[in-house]
Protein backbone atom coordinates (compact mmCIF):
# COMPACT_ATOMS: atom_id res chain seq x y z
CA UNK A 1 0.00 0.00 0.00
CA UNK A 2 1.51 3.35 -0.98
CA UNK A 3 1.47 6.37 1.63
CA UNK A 4 1.43 10.01 1.59
CA UNK A 5 3.58 12.09 3.77
CA UNK A 6 4.94 15.58 3.72
CA UNK A 7 7.83 14.98 4.91
CA UNK A 8 10.58 12.23 4.73
CA UNK A 9 8.97 10.29 8.23
CA UNK A 10 8.38 6.60 7.79
CA UNK A 11 7.91 3.70 10.53
CA UNK A 12 9.45 0.04 10.05
CA UNK A 13 7.60 -2.47 11.86
CA UNK A 14 10.48 -4.92 13.00
CA UNK A 15 9.64 -8.15 13.75
CA UNK A 16 12.53 -8.68 16.58
CA UNK A 17 12.38 -12.34 16.82
CA UNK A 18 11.54 -14.36 20.25
CA UNK A 19 14.74 -14.03 21.72
CA UNK A 20 17.91 -15.06 19.82
CA UNK A 21 19.34 -12.02 18.62
CA UNK A 22 20.45 -13.88 15.82
CA UNK A 23 16.94 -14.67 14.65
CA UNK A 24 16.00 -11.48 13.36
CA UNK A 25 16.04 -11.11 9.34
CA UNK A 26 18.89 -9.25 7.24
CA UNK A 27 16.50 -6.38 6.05
CA UNK A 28 15.12 -6.06 9.85
CA UNK A 29 18.65 -5.26 10.90
CA UNK A 30 19.04 -3.04 8.04
CA UNK A 31 15.78 -1.03 8.72
CA UNK A 32 17.36 -0.58 12.26
CA UNK A 33 20.67 1.34 11.11
CA UNK A 34 18.28 3.43 9.14
CA UNK A 35 16.53 4.73 12.06
CA UNK A 36 15.85 7.86 13.87
CA UNK A 37 14.09 6.49 16.96
CA UNK A 38 13.86 2.95 18.07
CA UNK A 39 10.78 2.23 19.69
CA UNK A 40 11.45 -1.49 21.20
CA UNK A 41 9.42 -3.80 23.47
CA UNK A 42 10.42 -6.17 26.63
CA UNK A 43 10.38 -9.15 25.09
CA UNK A 44 12.94 -7.81 21.79
CA UNK A 45 16.37 -8.71 22.74
CA UNK A 46 18.49 -5.82 24.30
CA UNK A 47 21.06 -6.89 22.34
CA UNK A 48 19.80 -5.73 18.88
CA UNK A 49 19.96 -2.22 19.85
CA UNK A 50 23.74 -2.59 19.08
CA UNK A 51 22.26 -2.27 15.18
CA UNK A 52 20.63 1.30 15.49
CA UNK A 53 22.76 4.09 14.20
CA UNK A 54 25.10 6.22 16.82
CA UNK A 55 22.95 8.82 18.19
CA UNK A 56 19.92 6.98 17.74
CA UNK A 57 16.73 7.62 20.43
CA UNK A 58 16.08 4.52 22.38
CA UNK A 59 12.22 4.62 23.85
CA UNK A 60 11.35 1.46 25.65
CA UNK A 61 7.28 1.02 25.60
CA UNK A 62 7.18 -2.71 26.44
CA UNK A 63 5.52 -4.54 30.01
CA UNK A 64 6.88 -6.42 32.74
CA UNK A 65 5.11 -8.48 34.21
CA UNK A 66 1.86 -7.26 33.30
CA UNK A 67 2.14 -3.80 34.38
CA UNK A 68 2.24 -1.25 31.15
CA UNK A 69 4.34 1.44 31.20
CA UNK A 70 2.47 2.24 28.05
CA UNK A 71 -0.71 1.65 26.85
CA UNK A 72 -1.28 0.40 23.08
CA UNK A 73 -3.01 4.16 22.02
CA UNK A 74 -0.44 5.32 23.76
CA UNK A 75 2.28 3.68 21.69
CA UNK A 76 0.37 4.59 19.00
CA UNK A 77 0.21 8.22 19.29
CA UNK A 78 4.26 8.12 19.80
CA UNK A 79 4.77 6.51 16.64
CA UNK A 80 3.05 8.90 14.99
CA UNK A 81 4.33 11.86 17.19
CA UNK A 82 8.37 10.91 16.41
CA UNK A 83 7.42 10.16 12.10
CA UNK A 84 5.26 13.91 11.90
CA UNK A 85 8.68 15.01 13.24
CA UNK A 86 9.85 14.20 9.60
CA UNK A 87 11.80 11.00 11.42
CA UNK A 88 12.78 7.35 10.70
CA UNK A 89 10.96 5.19 13.24
CA UNK A 90 11.70 1.72 13.94
CA UNK A 91 9.38 -0.16 15.98
CA UNK A 92 10.73 -3.10 16.93
CA UNK A 93 8.51 -5.87 18.22
CA UNK A 94 8.79 -9.48 19.96
CA UNK A 95 8.08 -12.12 17.81
CA UNK A 96 6.35 -11.04 14.40
CA UNK A 97 4.74 -7.81 13.97
CA UNK A 98 1.56 -9.21 12.81
CA UNK A 99 0.94 -12.38 14.94
CA UNK A 100 -0.18 -11.39 18.25
CA UNK A 101 2.19 -8.30 18.03
CA UNK A 102 -0.52 -5.49 18.13
CA UNK A 103 1.10 -4.55 14.56
CA UNK A 104 -2.25 -4.48 12.79
CA UNK A 105 -3.24 -1.72 15.55
CA UNK A 106 -0.31 0.22 15.16
CA UNK A 107 -0.53 -0.36 11.34
CA UNK A 108 -4.37 1.70 11.94
CA UNK A 109 -2.86 4.38 13.67
CA UNK A 110 -0.23 4.92 10.90
CA UNK A 111 -2.87 4.73 8.15
CA UNK A 112 -5.19 7.15 9.65
CA UNK A 113 -2.47 9.74 10.32
CA UNK A 114 -1.32 9.29 7.10
CA UNK A 115 2.15 8.04 8.10
CA UNK A 116 4.09 5.41 5.42
CA UNK A 117 5.17 2.31 7.16
CA UNK A 118 6.62 -1.09 5.99
CA UNK A 119 6.36 -4.36 7.61
CA UNK A 120 9.57 -6.67 8.24
CA UNK A 121 8.14 -9.91 9.34
CA UNK A 122 10.22 -11.66 11.86
CA UNK A 123 9.98 -15.59 13.54
CA UNK A 124 7.12 -15.92 15.63
CA UNK A 125 7.35 -17.21 19.02
CA UNK A 126 5.15 -20.40 18.51
CA UNK A 127 7.83 -21.13 15.29
CA UNK A 128 11.16 -19.93 17.61
CA UNK A 129 10.42 -21.85 20.76
CA UNK A 130 9.44 -24.92 19.11
CA UNK A 131 11.95 -25.16 16.79
CA UNK A 132 14.69 -24.68 20.12
CA UNK A 133 12.59 -26.98 22.13
CA UNK A 134 13.27 -30.03 18.94
CA UNK A 135 9.26 -29.59 18.38
CA UNK A 136 8.46 -30.02 14.81
CA UNK A 137 4.68 -28.32 14.56
CA UNK A 138 4.01 -30.29 11.55
CA UNK A 139 5.07 -33.79 10.78
CA UNK A 140 3.31 -35.77 8.35
CA UNK A 141 3.81 -38.93 10.66
CA UNK A 142 1.53 -36.46 13.41
CA UNK A 143 -0.40 -33.90 11.55
CA UNK A 144 -0.27 -31.67 8.87
CA UNK A 145 -2.11 -28.42 10.32
CA UNK A 146 -1.18 -25.80 13.04
CA UNK A 147 -3.07 -23.43 15.18
CA UNK A 148 -1.76 -20.20 16.94
CA UNK A 149 -4.55 -19.59 19.31
CA UNK A 150 -3.65 -16.34 22.33
CA UNK A 151 -4.30 -17.80 25.72
CA UNK A 152 -5.13 -14.46 26.72
CA UNK A 153 -8.29 -12.89 25.05
CA UNK A 154 -9.23 -9.15 25.87
CA UNK A 155 -10.62 -8.97 29.27
CA UNK A 156 -13.58 -7.12 27.78
CA UNK A 157 -15.31 -10.05 25.77
CA UNK A 158 -18.40 -11.47 27.52
CA UNK A 159 -17.74 -14.70 25.89
CA UNK A 160 -14.76 -16.67 24.49
CA UNK A 161 -14.33 -16.72 20.62
CA UNK A 162 -11.81 -19.15 20.61
CA UNK A 163 -13.29 -22.50 18.91
CA UNK A 164 -12.77 -25.12 21.34
CA UNK A 165 -14.34 -27.98 19.68
CA UNK A 166 -12.57 -27.37 16.41
CA UNK A 167 -9.29 -27.02 18.01
CA UNK A 168 -9.94 -30.45 20.34
CA UNK A 169 -11.29 -32.48 17.86
CA UNK A 170 -8.82 -34.08 14.91
CA UNK A 171 -5.13 -34.03 15.80
CA UNK A 172 -3.37 -30.73 14.65
CA UNK A 173 -0.88 -29.03 16.75
CA UNK A 174 -2.06 -26.03 18.86
CA UNK A 175 -0.38 -22.92 20.15
CA UNK A 176 -1.23 -21.04 22.87
CA UNK A 177 0.67 -17.71 23.08
CA UNK A 178 0.52 -15.97 26.53
CA UNK A 179 -1.80 -18.47 27.86
CA UNK A 180 -0.11 -19.66 31.75
CA UNK A 181 -1.69 -17.79 33.26
CA UNK A 182 -5.29 -19.38 32.10
CA UNK A 183 -3.25 -22.86 31.55
CA UNK A 184 -5.68 -24.68 33.97
CA UNK A 185 -8.78 -23.29 31.76
CA UNK A 186 -6.59 -24.02 28.38
CA UNK A 187 -6.20 -27.75 29.84
CA UNK A 188 -9.65 -28.04 30.76
CA UNK A 189 -11.14 -26.63 27.79
CA UNK A 190 -9.35 -28.91 25.56
CA UNK A 191 -10.15 -31.81 27.52
CA UNK A 192 -13.81 -31.17 27.81
CA UNK A 193 -14.44 -30.24 23.86
CA UNK A 194 -13.04 -33.97 23.26
CA UNK A 195 -8.95 -33.88 22.87
CA UNK A 196 -7.81 -36.97 25.15
CA UNK A 197 -6.44 -36.20 28.94
CA UNK A 198 -3.13 -37.90 27.51
CA UNK A 199 -2.13 -35.80 24.72
CA UNK A 200 1.29 -34.55 25.06
CA UNK A 201 1.93 -30.89 25.79
CA UNK A 202 5.31 -28.76 26.53
CA UNK A 203 5.70 -25.74 27.61
CA UNK A 204 8.65 -23.38 26.34
CA UNK A 205 9.95 -20.73 28.15
CA UNK A 206 12.37 -17.70 27.25
CA UNK A 207 11.94 -20.03 23.95
CA UNK A 208 15.19 -19.87 21.84
CA UNK A 209 16.91 -17.50 24.46
CA UNK A 210 20.00 -19.21 26.72
CA UNK A 211 17.34 -19.41 29.81
CA UNK A 212 15.53 -21.50 27.59
CA UNK A 213 13.29 -23.87 29.66
CA UNK A 214 10.84 -26.80 28.76
CA UNK A 215 8.55 -28.61 30.91
CA UNK A 216 6.77 -31.53 29.04
CA UNK A 217 3.55 -33.17 30.74
CA UNK A 218 0.28 -34.07 29.01
CA UNK A 219 -3.49 -32.28 29.35
CA UNK A 220 -4.48 -34.10 32.07
CA UNK A 221 -1.58 -32.74 34.41
CA UNK A 222 0.70 -29.82 33.23
CA UNK A 223 -1.08 -27.15 34.60
CA UNK A 224 -0.58 -28.99 38.11
CA UNK A 225 3.12 -30.00 36.88
CA UNK A 226 3.71 -26.07 36.05
CA UNK A 227 2.38 -24.71 39.31
CA UNK A 228 4.20 -27.26 41.57
CA UNK A 229 7.68 -26.31 39.91
CA UNK A 230 6.48 -22.58 39.30
CA UNK A 231 7.35 -22.44 35.96
CA UNK A 232 6.17 -18.56 34.78
CA UNK A 233 5.39 -16.26 31.64
CA UNK A 234 6.45 -15.36 28.94
CA UNK A 235 6.41 -19.02 27.36
CA UNK A 236 4.11 -20.57 24.70
CA UNK A 237 2.03 -23.80 25.21
CA UNK A 238 2.62 -26.58 22.82
CA UNK A 239 -0.42 -28.91 22.65
CA UNK A 240 -0.14 -32.29 20.22
CA UNK A 241 1.22 -35.28 19.38
CA UNK A 242 4.41 -33.61 17.71
CA UNK A 243 5.54 -32.98 21.52
CA UNK A 244 6.99 -36.69 21.46
CA UNK A 245 9.51 -35.60 19.35
CA UNK A 246 11.41 -33.76 21.33
CA UNK A 247 13.52 -36.60 23.60
CA UNK A 248 14.68 -37.56 20.24
CA UNK A 249 15.18 -34.14 18.43
CA UNK A 250 16.07 -31.69 21.03
CA UNK A 251 19.43 -30.09 19.76
CA UNK A 252 19.40 -26.73 21.69
CA UNK A 253 19.26 -27.53 25.57
CA UNK A 254 21.22 -30.43 25.20
CA UNK A 255 24.47 -28.73 23.63
CA UNK A 256 27.32 -29.53 26.77
CA UNK A 257 27.25 -26.06 28.00
CA UNK A 258 23.35 -24.84 28.03
CA UNK A 259 22.20 -23.11 30.99
CA UNK A 260 25.48 -21.80 31.96
CA UNK A 261 26.37 -18.74 32.74
CA UNK A 262 29.87 -17.71 32.14
CA UNK A 263 31.97 -14.65 32.75
CA UNK A 264 34.11 -13.45 30.17
CA UNK A 265 37.06 -11.07 31.27
CA UNK A 266 39.02 -10.11 28.09
CA UNK A 267 39.29 -7.06 26.39
CA UNK A 268 35.95 -5.96 25.19
CA UNK A 269 37.68 -5.76 21.46
CA UNK A 270 38.86 -9.08 22.07
CA UNK A 271 35.65 -10.41 24.22
CA UNK A 272 33.74 -11.41 20.91
CA UNK A 273 35.72 -14.37 19.40
CA UNK A 274 35.76 -16.19 23.11
CA UNK A 275 32.09 -15.51 23.63
CA UNK A 276 31.16 -16.31 20.19
CA UNK A 277 33.31 -20.37 21.16
CA UNK A 278 31.06 -20.58 24.17
CA UNK A 279 27.78 -19.23 22.78
CA UNK A 280 28.04 -22.18 20.16
CA UNK A 281 28.40 -24.59 23.20
CA UNK A 282 25.19 -23.19 24.65
CA UNK A 283 26.45 -20.99 27.14
CA UNK A 284 25.24 -17.87 28.62
CA UNK A 285 28.17 -15.70 28.30
CA UNK A 286 28.28 -12.37 30.17
CA UNK A 287 31.23 -9.97 28.81
CA UNK A 288 32.58 -8.11 31.89
CA UNK A 289 36.07 -6.46 30.18
CA UNK A 290 38.30 -5.91 32.95
CA UNK A 291 41.28 -4.79 30.51
CA UNK A 292 41.60 -1.74 28.15
CA UNK A 293 43.77 -1.58 25.70
CA UNK A 294 45.75 1.94 25.40
CA UNK A 295 48.30 3.18 23.21
CA UNK A 296 51.41 3.96 25.31
CA UNK A 297 52.55 6.79 26.85
CA UNK A 298 54.67 7.48 24.13
CA UNK A 299 55.57 6.87 20.63
CA UNK A 300 58.93 7.53 20.47
CA UNK A 301 60.78 3.72 21.98
CA UNK A 302 58.50 2.06 19.43
CA UNK A 303 58.61 4.44 16.50
CA UNK A 304 62.65 4.73 16.94
CA UNK A 305 62.90 0.66 16.67
CA UNK A 306 61.14 0.82 13.53
CA UNK A 307 62.60 3.01 12.25
CA UNK A 308 65.47 1.11 12.35
CA UNK A 309 64.13 -2.57 12.01
CA UNK A 310 66.14 -3.57 9.23
CA UNK A 311 69.15 -3.88 11.74
CA UNK A 312 67.25 -6.61 13.82
CA UNK A 313 67.66 -10.49 13.07
CA UNK A 314 64.84 -11.75 15.43
CA UNK A 315 60.94 -10.23 15.64
CA UNK A 316 59.19 -11.25 18.55
CA UNK A 317 55.55 -11.02 19.04
CA UNK A 318 53.54 -12.48 21.70
CA UNK A 319 50.20 -11.19 21.45
CA UNK A 320 47.62 -10.21 18.58
CA UNK A 321 48.04 -6.62 20.67
CA UNK A 322 51.44 -6.54 20.17
CA UNK A 323 51.13 -7.10 15.84
CA UNK A 324 48.06 -4.55 15.82
CA UNK A 325 50.11 -1.90 17.07
CA UNK A 326 53.39 -2.90 15.74
CA UNK A 327 51.90 -2.84 12.69
CA UNK A 328 49.86 0.71 13.00
CA UNK A 329 53.20 2.53 13.66
CA UNK A 330 54.85 0.99 10.65
CA UNK A 331 52.38 1.83 8.75
CA UNK A 332 52.05 5.32 10.49
CA UNK A 333 55.75 5.62 9.20
CA UNK A 334 54.53 4.85 5.40
CA UNK A 335 55.76 0.95 5.58
CA UNK A 336 54.31 -1.58 5.38
CA UNK A 337 55.20 -5.60 5.57
CA UNK A 338 58.28 -5.57 3.50
CA UNK A 339 59.81 -3.34 6.21
CA UNK A 340 60.62 -6.38 7.94
CA UNK A 341 62.65 -7.27 5.03
CA UNK A 342 65.24 -10.52 6.42
CA UNK A 343 64.05 -10.77 9.92
CA UNK A 344 63.15 -13.73 11.38
CA UNK A 345 59.82 -13.60 12.82
CA UNK A 346 58.86 -15.65 16.41
CA UNK A 347 55.32 -15.28 18.15
CA UNK A 348 54.26 -16.98 20.99
CA UNK A 349 50.85 -19.00 19.54
CA UNK A 350 48.49 -20.02 16.99
CA UNK A 351 46.35 -17.06 17.69
CA UNK A 352 49.82 -14.57 17.33
CA UNK A 353 50.21 -16.19 14.07
CA UNK A 354 46.57 -15.66 13.23
CA UNK A 355 47.09 -11.77 13.62
CA UNK A 356 50.44 -12.22 11.49
CA UNK A 357 48.88 -13.62 8.88
CA UNK A 358 46.67 -10.85 8.60
CA UNK A 359 49.67 -8.70 7.06
CA UNK A 360 50.64 -11.68 4.77
CA UNK A 361 52.89 -12.96 7.25
CA UNK A 362 53.99 -16.10 8.53
CA UNK A 363 56.17 -16.82 11.67
CA UNK A 364 59.36 -18.49 11.49
CA UNK A 365 59.20 -19.96 14.60
CA UNK A 366 56.36 -21.10 17.03
CA UNK A 367 57.14 -22.65 20.12
CA UNK A 368 55.54 -25.75 21.34
CA UNK A 369 54.78 -24.46 25.06
CA UNK A 370 52.96 -21.05 24.47
CA UNK A 371 54.49 -18.89 27.05
CA UNK A 372 57.24 -16.45 27.45
CA UNK A 373 59.60 -19.45 28.78
CA UNK A 374 58.66 -21.36 25.61
CA UNK A 375 59.73 -18.55 23.74
CA UNK A 376 63.19 -18.26 25.36
CA UNK A 377 63.74 -22.19 24.89
CA UNK A 378 62.97 -22.33 21.49
CA UNK A 379 65.28 -19.70 20.60
CA UNK A 380 67.63 -21.01 22.26
CA UNK A 381 70.21 -22.25 19.93
CA UNK A 382 69.65 -19.65 17.38
CA UNK A 383 69.95 -16.19 19.37
CA UNK A 384 73.25 -15.97 20.49
CA UNK A 385 75.06 -12.57 19.43
CA UNK A 386 71.58 -12.04 17.49
CA UNK A 387 69.49 -8.52 17.90
CA UNK A 388 66.02 -8.91 18.89
CA UNK A 389 63.08 -6.39 18.84
CA UNK A 390 60.27 -7.51 21.03
CA UNK A 391 57.24 -5.43 20.87
CA UNK A 392 55.99 -5.98 24.62
CA UNK A 393 52.55 -4.98 26.94
CA UNK A 394 53.42 -2.25 29.59
CA UNK A 395 52.66 -5.14 32.30
CA UNK A 396 54.61 -7.95 30.06
CA UNK A 397 56.59 -10.04 32.47
CA UNK A 398 60.24 -9.97 31.93
CA UNK A 399 61.22 -13.41 31.12
CA UNK A 400 61.86 -12.84 27.68
CA UNK A 401 64.29 -9.72 27.38
CA UNK A 402 65.83 -11.35 30.40
CA UNK A 403 66.42 -14.94 28.92
CA UNK A 404 67.55 -13.92 25.63
CA UNK A 405 69.96 -11.66 26.92
CA UNK A 406 71.47 -13.93 29.40
CA UNK A 407 71.57 -16.22 26.02
CA UNK A 408 73.69 -13.55 24.59
CA UNK A 409 71.56 -11.56 22.63
CA UNK A 410 70.44 -7.67 22.32
CA UNK A 411 67.24 -7.62 22.92
CA UNK A 412 65.34 -4.22 22.70
CA UNK A 413 61.73 -3.90 24.10
CA UNK A 414 59.52 -1.15 23.48
CA UNK A 415 56.36 -0.78 24.92
CA UNK A 416 53.75 -1.09 22.06
CA UNK A 417 50.45 -1.00 24.14
CA UNK A 418 49.15 -0.48 27.76
CA UNK A 419 46.77 -2.43 30.01
CA UNK A 420 44.26 0.18 31.47
CA UNK A 421 41.89 -1.10 34.04
CA UNK A 422 38.67 0.28 33.82
CA UNK A 423 36.68 1.80 36.52
CA UNK A 424 33.83 -0.12 36.71
CA UNK A 425 32.54 -3.06 35.69
CA UNK A 426 28.96 -3.23 33.49
CA UNK A 427 25.70 -3.08 35.07
CA UNK A 428 23.94 -6.19 35.61
CA UNK A 429 27.67 -8.32 36.34
CA UNK A 430 27.33 -7.71 39.88
CA UNK A 431 23.46 -8.69 40.30
CA UNK A 432 24.40 -11.71 38.13
CA UNK A 433 27.11 -12.89 40.44
CA UNK A 434 25.12 -11.91 43.99
CA UNK A 435 22.15 -13.89 42.34
CA UNK A 436 24.32 -16.49 41.34
CA UNK A 437 23.42 -16.20 37.59
CA UNK A 438 27.39 -17.10 37.02
CA UNK A 439 28.49 -20.52 37.23
CA UNK A 440 32.68 -19.94 36.04
CA UNK A 441 34.47 -16.83 35.63
CA UNK A 442 37.14 -17.60 32.81
CA UNK A 443 40.52 -15.69 33.08
CA UNK A 444 42.95 -15.44 29.98
CA UNK A 445 45.68 -13.41 31.31
CA UNK A 446 47.07 -12.46 34.71
CA UNK A 447 45.92 -9.14 33.83
CA UNK A 448 42.29 -10.18 33.79
CA UNK A 449 42.18 -11.67 36.93
CA UNK A 450 44.43 -8.83 39.14
CA UNK A 451 42.00 -5.97 37.05
CA UNK A 452 38.96 -7.56 38.33
CA UNK A 453 40.35 -7.85 41.91
CA UNK A 454 41.44 -4.05 41.61
CA UNK A 455 38.24 -3.13 40.38
CA UNK A 456 35.90 -4.85 43.12
CA UNK A 457 38.51 -5.24 45.68
CA UNK A 458 39.98 -8.61 46.94
CA UNK A 459 37.41 -8.85 50.13
CA UNK A 460 34.98 -8.61 47.58
CA UNK A 461 36.70 -10.93 44.74
CA UNK A 462 36.74 -13.65 47.30
CA UNK A 463 32.67 -13.09 48.01
CA UNK A 464 31.48 -12.88 44.91
CA UNK A 465 33.53 -15.48 43.54
CA UNK A 466 32.46 -18.43 46.19
CA UNK A 467 31.09 -21.18 44.82
CA UNK A 468 32.01 -20.43 41.25
CA UNK A 469 34.10 -22.31 39.09
CA UNK A 470 37.76 -20.87 38.33
CA UNK A 471 38.86 -21.44 34.72
CA UNK A 472 42.51 -20.57 33.98
CA UNK A 473 44.32 -20.51 30.47
CA UNK A 474 47.53 -21.37 31.45
CA UNK A 475 49.65 -21.70 34.62
CA UNK A 476 51.25 -17.95 34.77
CA UNK A 477 47.24 -16.69 34.80
CA UNK A 478 46.45 -19.78 37.70
CA UNK A 479 49.29 -18.44 39.76
CA UNK A 480 48.05 -15.13 39.57
CA UNK A 481 44.49 -16.47 40.77
CA UNK A 482 46.17 -18.25 43.02
CA UNK A 483 47.63 -15.39 44.95
CA UNK A 484 44.49 -13.96 45.10
CA UNK A 485 43.02 -16.60 46.87
CA UNK A 486 41.33 -17.85 44.13
CA UNK A 487 41.29 -22.09 43.83
CA UNK A 488 41.80 -22.65 40.09
CA UNK A 489 39.34 -25.33 38.65
CA UNK A 490 40.25 -25.78 35.12
CA UNK A 491 43.39 -25.26 33.01
CA UNK A 492 43.76 -26.74 29.58
CA UNK A 493 46.79 -28.59 28.61
CA UNK A 494 47.06 -25.72 25.94
CA UNK A 495 46.81 -22.67 26.22
CA UNK A 496 44.17 -21.89 23.37
CA UNK A 497 40.76 -20.28 23.87
CA UNK A 498 39.70 -23.78 22.28
CA UNK A 499 41.31 -25.90 24.33
CA UNK A 500 40.13 -24.11 27.31
CA UNK A 501 36.45 -24.39 25.81
CA UNK A 502 37.16 -28.20 25.42
CA UNK A 503 38.34 -28.14 29.63
CA UNK A 504 35.45 -26.66 30.52
CA UNK A 505 32.78 -28.81 28.86
CA UNK A 506 34.29 -31.76 30.29
CA UNK A 507 34.62 -30.23 33.61
CA UNK A 508 30.51 -29.18 33.73
CA UNK A 509 29.87 -32.78 32.03
CA UNK A 510 27.29 -34.95 34.04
Amino acid sequence: MTHTSDNNSLVYLIGAGPGDPGLITVRGKECMGLADVVVYDYLANDDLLQYARPGAELIYAGKVGGHHNREQWQINELLVEKAREGRVVARLKGGDPFVFGRGGEECEALVAAGIPFEIVPGVTAAIGAAAYAGIPLTHRDFTTSVAFVTGHESPGKEASEIDWEGLSLGSGTVVFYMGMKNLPQITANLMAHGRPPETPVALVRWGTRPEQEVLAGTLSDIADKARRTGFKAPAVTVVGEVVTLREKLRWFDSRPLFGRGILVTRAADQAGEFSAILRRKGARVVECPTIAIAPPESWDELDAAVARLATFDWVVFTSYNAVRFFFARLAAQGKDSRALGPCRICVVGPKTAEALALHGLRPDLIPGDYKGEGVVEALRSVVSGARVLFPKGDRARDVIPAGLAALGAEVTAPVAYRNVTPEVIPAGVIADLEAKRIHCVTFTSSSTVENLAAILGENRLLRLLDGVAIASIGPITSRSCQELGLKVDVEPPAYTLEALTAELVRFFSP
